[in-house]
């Protein structure tokens, strides 16, 4: 049989109540035995030292003992604290405990006078003198069980209010173990039932966030959980949409010139070489910008950290692309201060203002300026990279470092390019630390700016 959890939290919360009830019944009725019969044993103590001087003065007006022998009335008229000579015998207010019919009275040779004669030798007797000589002794049984009709129906009374108070407590404990289960178990209900749907694929399920209590934290990050995987399944979509794209393009393109060529509609020139070389290096490329991008993913790819001259990487960087900068008219202007050490690993560092450049020479519109600057600031080394324009559309910016993400108004597929570069840079400048954002650029176009933690010497 399956349980759901508020019935077994129903069920465990209603037999810890019973258990805890049980608990109290029994430690009441332990109570009231060896208390609440102490009590009357302590009350029939003091009885007895009030009858004795009574005895006393009893022996010495009758001369001895003789006069009881027989004589039950007399004997509990002297027992009558009261005092009463005539009529039957009043008792005090503690003849509910029965202590009159529990004393014995023994002579001075211990021998039964009149009175209970069940007991044993080692029972508590206490002394009768007169003019400092014992004449007798007086015995009393210790009460040892409740047996008169008073106490039995306190008793009686005690168990049924016991009873009733323990079946309230029960009922009580059920109701607020049914309150208790709902409110904790219908909100888990609803996020199970959530996680099911979202196990399912259903991305888009929410939960209700109705308290500020755990439950309710576990709403909200079930909801960002939620999120996060519905935005990573469009990504996924649209990676797997752009690597076929990108990956197509020049297969075509490849696959059209070779036709070409077989058909002898184009024959092998330099030229048609050249151009099929071309589309070998863009899909050389995309694999090896995936490659990388997979690796730096997963934390695999490698570096090999060293004191670094970042001043040196940025102008051996650009004397890579002075030549392609210049043959598209972009002016180059650098402000870049000498011995700036980072801990860094340079093929790394290279390949990172290699991708950024890269961009800079496929979008900034001809006749444009590619600013590079490098500086201390504190603690960090300071790297900008800006381009004249075209701008990137605000809401592109805060996504700009995912990958495949371009702006296609402006920096459009036209221009070549998967999109992975700056995803590729965002991960390396994260390896060694450092922080790298997007902005619009005074110039018009982007400017990248990318923070290091630098070194405070550099080793000559």
């Amino acid at each position: 049989m399956k349980w759901s959890i508020s019935t077994k939290l129903f069920l465990v919360l209603v037999a810890i109540s019973i258990a805890a009830v049980a608990a109290m019944g029994l430690s009441a009725r332990i109570s009231f035995t060896r208390g609440f019969i102490g009590y009357l044993n302590d009350q029939s103590t003091a009885y007895v030292e009030s009858v004795i001087p009574r005895l006393a003065e009893a022996y010495k007006s009758e001369g001895g003992w003789d006069f009881l022998h027989r004589n039950n009335r007399g004997w509990f008229r002297l027992l009558d604290t009261r005092g009463r000579r005539d009529g039957p015998p009043q008792f005090s207010e503690i003849d509910f405990t029965a202590t009159q019919l529990r004393l014995t009275l023994l002579d001075a040779d211990k021998d039964i006078v009149i009175g209970n004669r069940e007991f044993s030798r080692d029972t508590p007797r206490r002394p009768i003198e007169v003019d400092g000589k014992t004449v007798g002794w007086l015995v009393l049984v210790p009460f040892q069980q409740a047996t008169a009709a008073a106490d039995v129906r306190f008793q009686k009374r005690q168990l049924t209010q016991n009873w009733l108070i323990g079946l309230g407590t029960v009922l009580l404990a059920a109701l607020a173990a049914w309150w208790l289960s709902r409110l904790l178990v219908t909100p888990l209900t609803r996020i199970a039932k959530a996680t099911h749907n979202l196990a399912s694929g259903d991305y888009s399920v929410r939960i209700p966030v109705a308290s500020k209590d755990e439950i309710g934290g576990l709403s909200e990050d079930f909801n960002r959980l939620a999120q996060a995987l519905a935005h990573n399944e469009q990504l996924r979509r649209s990676f797997m949409a752009d690597v076929s794209h990108e990956l197509r393009t020049p297969l075509s393109v490849l696959k059209g010139e070779l036709e070409a060529i077989e058909d002898g509609v184009r024959t092998m020139t330099p030229e048609t070489l050249a151009s099929l070389q071309s589309e070998v290096a863009t899909l050389s490329k995309l694999v090896s910008d995936l490659y990388d991008l997979s690796l730096s993913d997963i934390g695999a790819l490698s570096y090999r950290m060293a004191e670094v001259d970042i001043g040196d990487v940025l102008h051996a960087t650009l004397g890579v692309f002075q030549q392609r900068l210049a043959e598209r008219g972009l002016k180059v202007e650098t402000q870049i201060d000498s011995q700036i050490a980072v801990n860094g690993d340079e093929g790394r560092l290279q390949q990172l203002f290699t991708n950024l450049l890269e961009n800079c020479a496929r979008y900034t519109q001809a006749d444009g300026t590619v600013r590079v600057g490098c500086r201390n600031t504190n603690d960090d080394v300071l790297i900008e990279i800006e381009d004249s324009g075209p701008g990137v559309p605000a809401d592109i910016l805060p996504r700009i470092f995912e990958r495949f993400v371009r702006a296609e108004a402006s920096r459009n597929r036209s221009h070549g390019g998967a999109g992975l570069g700056l995803a590729i840079c965002a991960n390396i400048v994260q390896a060694h630390g450092g922080t790298i954002t997007a902005s619009a650029a005074p110039l018009g176009g982007l400017l990248v700016s990318i923070r290091l933690p630098r070194l405070r010497t550099l080793k000559v």
